[in-house]
C-alpha cells in the first residue's frame, strides 16, 4: 500500500483533513463492498503532528495524531490540508514542521496542498520557480509574501514536477480524486468520485472568485482612486483622470498601482465592473445589454468577452449555475 503522511497542526481546517483522511482510506473499499467484492485498500495513511501531540483545528475540534513527523522519515506522498487560523500565526508556529517537508520531498516524496496549505509550501522555499494555486481570497497576501512562486489562483489544481496545489474550500475532493488517480488509475479513481457522488468538474476556481475584501499595502493615494473607482465603476474614465483625482502624474499612479496591487488602475476598474455584474447576475438580471451599460460598457460582445476571460464563464452561463433560486423563479 501506498503510505500517505498527513500533516496536522494547531488552527488546521477540520474537514479539508478529515475529509483527505476518509476518501484515501476508503479508496478500494467502498465501491468494493456496494458491488460486493473484496476490499483493495489502496492507502496506509497516518496523520502526523509535530511531538505527535494533539492538535486544534480551526473551529476548536480537538483532535489525535497518529505519529509525530520527527518519526517519520519516508512517505510516498505527504499532504497539507488548509489553514484555518489567521495564516501568519500558523507560519510562525510551524517553523520546524517546513524542514520536515523539505526533507521528505529531497527524499522522493510527493507533496500536496489544499487550499492555503500552499502557504507552508511555499514558506518552506518548495514551490519556488514552480506553479501554484491557493485559495483566491488569500492571493494578494499570497504573492506579497512569496514574489518567486508561479502563483495562478484561477487555477483549481496545479501540478508542477510531484508537488500539486488545490484552490480553495473544497478542492480536496477533486485533489485527492487526481491523486486517487496518479497512484491507483483512472478506474479506481472514477469508482471512488462515483461512490462518494462527487461531481469532478474541472471548472477554474475563478467562477467563484470576486475582489479580495483585503488590501495588503498602506498607499493612501492608490486606497483613494480604488474607493472611487468602486462607487463610480460605471463612469468613462481615464488613467489621466484618475491620476488629477490624487495629484499625480499618470506615470506615477500606475507605477504606484501595481507596486500596491501588482495591476494597473484600469485593469482593477476592470475586475470591479466584473464583479459588480456578478452580482446582478446572481440576482438574476438577464438583459445583457442593460446590464453592460450598468457596469460601463456600451459593447455587448466586448462584455461578454472579457466577463468569461475574467470567470471562465460566459454570462448566461454564469446566470444559470449562480442565480439564487428566487430570482429565477421571478
Amino acid at each position: 500500500m501506498y503510505q500517505v503522511s498527513v500533516l496536522a497542526y494547531d488552527g488546521v481546517f477540520a474537514s479539508a483533513l478529515a475529509g483527505v483522511v476518509d476518501l484515501l482510506n476508503l479508496t478500494g473499499v467502498t465501491w468494493n463492498r456496494i458491488h460486493g467484492l473484496p476490499l483493495d485498500r489502496q492507502f496506509k495513511v497516518q496523520v502526523v503532528s509535530r511531538g505527535g501531540q494533539p492538535v486544534r483545528c480551526n473551529a476548536g475540534l480537538r483532535l489525535a495524531v497518529d505519529n509525530a513527523i520527527e518519526r517519520v522519515d519516508s512517505s510516498d506522498l505527504v499532504l497539507v490540508p488548509t489553514i484555518g487560523n489567521e495564516i501568519t500565526s500558523v507560519l510562525k508556529a510551524e517553523q520546524d514542521t517546513l524542514e520536515w517537508l523539505r526533507f521528505l520531498h529531497a527524499g522522493g516524496a510527493d507533496l500536496a496542498s489544499n487550499c492555503t496549505g500552499a502557504f507552508l509550501l511555499a514558506e518552506a522555499g518548495l514551490l519556488d520557480g514552480r506553479r501554484a494555486t491557493t485559495h483566491w481570497g488569500y492571493s494578494p497576501l499570497f504573492r506579497q509574501r512569496y514574489p518567486q512562486v508561479n502563483l495562478n489562483e484561477r487555477e483549481l489544481i496545479t501540478r508542477d514536477g510531484n508537488i500539486f496545489c488545490a484552490g480553495g474550500g473544497t478542492a480536496w475532493r477533486d485533489l485527492t480524486i487526481l491523486l486517487v488517480e496518479r497512484y491507483c488509475g483512472a478506474d479506481m479513481a472514477r469508482e471512488l468520485a462515483k461512490s462518494f457522488v462527487i461531481d469532478v468538474r474541472n471548472d477554474p476556481q475563478s467562477i467563484y472568485a470576486g475582489l479580495p475584501a483585503k488590501t495588503y499595502h498602506r498607499d493612501e493615494q492608490v486606497q483613494l482612486v480604488q474607493s472611487w473607482l468602486h462607487e463610480h465603476y460605471a463612469d468613462p474614465t481615464t488613467l489621466a483622470d484618475l491620476a488629477q483625482r490624487v495629484h499625480l502624474s499618470p506615470r506615477q499612479l500606475q507605477r504606484r498601482f501595481i507596486a500596491a496591487l501588482g495591476e494597473p488602475p484600469l485593469q482593477y476598474l476592470q475586475r470591479v465592473r466584473i464583479e459588480a455584474s456578478r452580482k446582478m447576475l446572481e440576482r438574476g438580471a438577464t438583459n445583457l445589454g442593460t446590464l453592460a451599460e450598468q457596469v460601463g460598457y456600451q459593447d455587448v460582445s466586448s462584455f461578454s468577452r472579457l466577463f468569461k476571460r475574467h470567470t471562465g464563464l460566459s454570462p448566461s452561463h454564469y446566470r444559470q449555475r449562480f442565480a439564487r433560486v428566487g430570482a429565477l423563479r421571478d
